[in-house]
């Protein structure tokens, strides 16, 4: 129970919850979008599915959109892989969805824009009779996502804030410690996860006094940073630099969810001639690896994207054939109208300590490690 709570964006009544755990058991056992849902019955092995992606954030996000139109196509599938504009609405990405729902798509994988924002193209697409699949973001208050497939997303945030400690105790052994909290986007599920995970390994250490947020700012909101936009982070940095360490106060960590909102933090560090800190991130990324090798960026997460759309194909690929896509939790995410049928990858802590372990099957990343 603790977990769904942890995860899931909210808490609900105790025969809602029984619901939702239901619902999940019946994915569990049938691998069913319902009676006459396509995953029920198989489809074609030449069709149509869609991918709905968000705007090319990260590099991350354009691995994985090659690795499923290519890998798709592999597969006998047509493709249809689709990226939201940078736009701050969800209007791109809604009317991609309702597309590729008019083109008869028979699945559809979405990594949502905006997680709550979603539930009309989703009840379009159950309409329709196709399955939704959620990759890497948990869509959220609806009922008509089928599964989510991701890597697990608090483990993450356990990771980072247990690398911020590591670091901080290997450069300083004794506390108490300063840091600043830094969050992601607010229309992103994921980023409330990720947070939760890393305050429960940090929260502990903040009410016995071991670890200082030195401007005080603890709560989600005013850690946010709105789409994941590195400009944001630098700026809110900029801002605390300059409200909180004008003077001799040191600053020893900073809790960064990802790899671009690391490397804008440390160029404002740098721009302000503070000495970089501790300073975690995520998504592997070649320049936040470069800086991990160089000794500025401490950390970052191996989240594999060729896995994780290696796993979201082998589910179309099981729906095409009319069986139960392989999952292997079915209680930790409440979407906040069921708890959805999820296939976790585990992630990867990476410090310049293993990062040549860790990159040593990784054609991009391996060379920058020797």
């Amino acid at each position: 129970m603790r977990k769904v709570i942890t995860r899931g964006i909210a808490a609900v009544g105790t025969m809602a919850l029984l619901t939702a755990l239901g619902t999940a058991c019946s994915h569990d056992r049938e691998g069913s979008t319902g009676k006459d849902g396509a995953a029920a019955k198989g489809f074609a092995s030449n069709s149509l599915i869609g991918v709905a992606l968000p705007a090319k954030t990260s590099e991350n996000w354009v691995l994985a959109g090659d690795l499923f139109t290519n890998g798709l196509k592999k597969a006998g599938f047509k493709a249809d892989v689709q990226y939201a504009g940078a736009s701050t609405t969800v209007a791109d990405q809604q009317a991609q969805i309702s597309s590729m729902i008019t083109k008869g798509a028979k699945v559809i994988v979405v990594g949502a824009t905006d997680a709550s924002q979603l539930s009309t193209q989703v009840a379009q697409a159950k309409q329709a009779g196709a399955a939704v699949i959620a990759y890497d973001r948990l869509i959220t208050n609806t009922p008509d996502v089928d599964y989510y497939v991701a890597f697990d997303n608090f483990k993450v945030g356990k990771l980072q804030g247990q690398a911020l400690i590591d670091g901080m105790k290997a450069k300083k052994p004794k506390g108490p410690w300063t840091i600043e909290l830094f969050s992601g986007s607010p229309d992103d599920n994921n980023s409330k996860v990720f947070f939760d995970g890393a305050m429960s390994v940090l929260k502990p250490l903040i009410d016995k006094g071991d670890i200082v947020v030195g401007s005080g700012q603890k709560d989600i909101k005013q850690t946010a940073i709105q789409g994941w936009k590195a400009e944001n982070a630098q700026q809110r940095m900029d801002s605390l630099l300059t409200s909180t360490y004008g003077g001799a106060k040191k600053l020893d960590g900073v809790l960064s969810p990802n790899d671009t909102l690391a490397r804008a933090i440390i160029t404002s560090l740098k721009g302000a001639g503070k000495p970089v800190p501790v300073v975690t991130g995520q998504d592997s990324e070649v320049e936040s690896v470069k800086s991990i090798m160089a000794g500025e960026q401490y950390s970052t997460i191996n989240k594999d994207t060729r896995k994780l759309v290696a796993e979201t194909i082998g589910m179309v690929e099981a729906l095409q054939k009319g069986d139960k896509p392989k999952i292997n939790d079915t209680k930790s995410y409440n979407n906040g109208s069921k708890v959805v049928p999820a296939y976790l990858l585990t992630p990867v802590i990476v410090t310049k300590k293993n990062a040549a372990e860790a990159y040593a099957n990784d054609p991009k990343l391996a060379p920058l490690t020797k």
